[in-house]
């Protein structure tokens, strides 16, 4: 059988893969998808998967086509967030203080997904191998070599590894990585709150616990919503105790731990529970192979960044190949390392960044240091903007 010679291979159609595909397509790539089963259309209940997506990030899949084909009355603009201590701490960052429109737009992972397929079934561009999975690669120069389920031989200058956490491009490519569990779990769901949220994120720190709330889209505006999403990072045997609560009694501790900020709660959507995880890399490329989104790095949800520095990676990797794809090989090691340089900085950063907050909160002994440090930050507007600004860039 002969094989299909494509310039990149992406496997895995999740948020960050498809928007990669996306956008290498519309820059004349020849681009498969690999994709285990397509999105499925979404209905009228709320995905328990939400994502803060950052303005940088929004204007990326605006540019993609992708933007526009999620239903607007389920995207959130973030107007303010509140963030709390366990004490007298607290810091209150608010876009119009900022000079921003927003802080960010809260999306379900359901509907964006869907968006991002529907335009790649518009464009034509990229190669929609799905449902199907890759069986086998055998690495070589100047194209690597994939066996496909369904017997189908492929050919690939590069192979981008999008697949999640628990990658098998970065184990059959040998990119090693170094997994640091954080020993909790964040538990999610989505409430009907009783008073309107008003375009405002809250979060709060408190005996190791991080618990936060999205605001989702209301009925009638941006500001009247009565939706939130819920993301309490809590000790693995904490979550489980969560999980096992009824319905009722979930929302009145949530209400309780949230000190009644909105009201009375009603369970929209069963809570689910994933293990938090630090994932690092020494690096995220080799010689015909690139890692993006969560196979190239994990990070902390409590600055709620991880899907925004996959988008990222996206982009980085599209424009350098987009630079460099008629000069020489898009699997050129050359070229790879331009795209891990560009994504080293604003990766570390940001892990660093986490890592940090999450010992500094999860240490009782650090409380007196966290609540002054709120309590000196607050009042500074010209640090508090330039926070906003580096977590929209």
């Amino acid at each position: 059988m002969n094989a299909e010679r494509y310039q990149v291979v992406i496997v895995g159609a999740g948020l960050v893969g498809a928007a990669a595909a996306l956008a290498l397509g519309r820059k004349g790539l020849r681009v498969a998808l690999v994709e285990r089963q397509p999105p499925q259309p979404p209905n009228e209940l709320w995905d328990t998967r939400i994502y803060a997506i950052s303005p940088s990030s929004q204007r990326f899949l605006h540019s993609l086509g992708a933007w526009r084909r999620v239903d607007a009355s389920r995207i959130q603009p973030v107007f303010r967030m509140d963030v709390a201590g366990d004490s007298t701490g607290a810091i209150r960052l608010d876009a119009y203080e900022s000079g921003v429109p927003q802080l960010a737009f809260i999306v379900e992972n359901g509907r964006l997904q869907h968006a991002l397929w529907q335009a790649l079934q518009a464009d034509g561009n990229v190669e929609l191998l799905c449902p199907d999975v890759i069986t086998s690669i055998e690495w070589d120069e100047p194209c690597s070599k994939l066996t496909l389920a369904d017997g189908r031989l492929l050919e690939a200058e590069l192979v981008v590894g999008a697949d999640g956490a628990a990658s098998r491009i970065r184990e059959w490519s040998g990119l090693r990585s170094t997994l640091t569990p954080y020993g909790q779990s964040g538990v999610v769901a989505n409430f009907e709150c009783e008073r309107p949220h008003r375009g405002t994120a809250y979060q709060w720190f408190f005996d190791s616990d991080i618990l936060a709330w999205l605001p989702l889209a209301g009925r009638r505006d941006s500001l009247a919503g009565n939706r939130l999403s819920m993301v309490w990072s809590t000790q693995a045997a904490d979550a489980d105790v969560l999980l096992g609560l009824d319905a009722i009694a979930l929302a009145d501790r949530v209400r309780d731990a949230g000190h009644d900020q909105l009201g009375a709660l009603r369970l929209l959507t069963p809570a689910a529970a994933f293990p938090l995880r630090l994932i690092t890399l020494q690096t995220p490329v080799a010689p015909g192979v690139a890692l993006i989104g969560d196979a190239a790095h994990g990070v902390h949800p409590l600055a709620g960044q991880g899907v925004n520095l996959g988008f990222g990676d996206a982009e980085a990797l599209c424009e350098v190949l987009a630079q460099q794809h008629r000069h020489t090989r898009c699997g050129d090691v050359r070229v790879l390392n331009t795209y891990a340089r560009q994504r080293a900085e604003p990766v570390q950063r940001m892990q660093i960044l986490t890592h940090g907050l999450h010992h500094l909160f999860a240490d009782d002994r650090a409380a007196w240091l966290r609540n002054v440090g709120m309590q000196c930050i607050n009042p500074l507007l010209p640090l508090k903007t330039a926070l906003v600004r580096e977590a929209m860039s």
